[in-house]
């Protein structure tokens, strides 16, 4: 049985090691800001100036149809209609800065995890300590079935991951398309589209 347990333990090694790399490579690129974003898709700073005059557009669309529904039925009070489509104008413009300050205090917890003083995730120090203590406890069949889990659970671990990975982008999606967003907000008829997008 000395050389199952030496595949085994060589192998499990090697599934630590790339359970480490991973680990450091997208748990240190993703955040709470949207540089990673940037990088990896430069044209979201080009789209975002093309959102905000978009969002602009359709709220002055929206707001010359409202005024001329008024004229032949009772639609929006006109002075409120108005303001709000200022408003809501000012909430597109300044969309960055609103989205940013969001996110920055939405991020504190995600920094304060990053930057506290826990012991970093090493799976190599937890592959040395399972194999020393299946070593010991159980013969080679027993280590085949600790490696059979250790797989199952790297094999979690990498979803986990990845399902961490497309809620980054599904959150650079949200922050870079909110002047549209905001845009749907200056009308009831769309605020219910806004009310979903502040939902996300």
């Amino acid at each position: 049985m000395g050389i199952l347990d030496g595949i085994v333990e060589w192998f499990a090694e090697q599934v630590m090691k790339f359970l480490d790399l991973i680990n450091s490579s997208v748990l240190g690129a993703l955040g709470c800001n949207m540089s990673t974003f940037k990088r990896y898709f430069p044209a979201a700073e080009t789209m975002y100036k093309v959102f905000v005059a978009l969002g602009i557009g359709l709220i002055l669309l929206n707001l010359v149809w409202q005024l001329f529904k008024n004229f032949g039925s009772e639609a929006e009070d006109p002075l409120k209609l108005t303001l709000r489509s200022a408003v809501f104008i000012l909430l597109v413009y300044f969309a960055d800065e609103i989205v940013d300050l969001i996110l920055k205090i939405g991020g504190t917890p995600y920094k304060w995890i990053l930057n506290s003083e826990l012991p970093p995730l090493n799976f190599e120090n937890f592959n040395s300590v399972l194999l020393t203590i299946l070593g010991v406890c159980c013969n080679g069949a027993v280590t085949v079935i600790g490696l059979v889990i250790l797989l199952i659970l790297a094999w979690n671990y990498i979803k986990l991951l990845f399902e961490a990975a497309e809620r980054y982008v599904l959150l650079g999606v949200l922050v870079f398309t909110a002047p549209v967003a905001f845009a749907m907000g200056a009308s009831k008829a769309t605020g219910n589209i806004f009310a979903a997008w502040c939902r996300m």
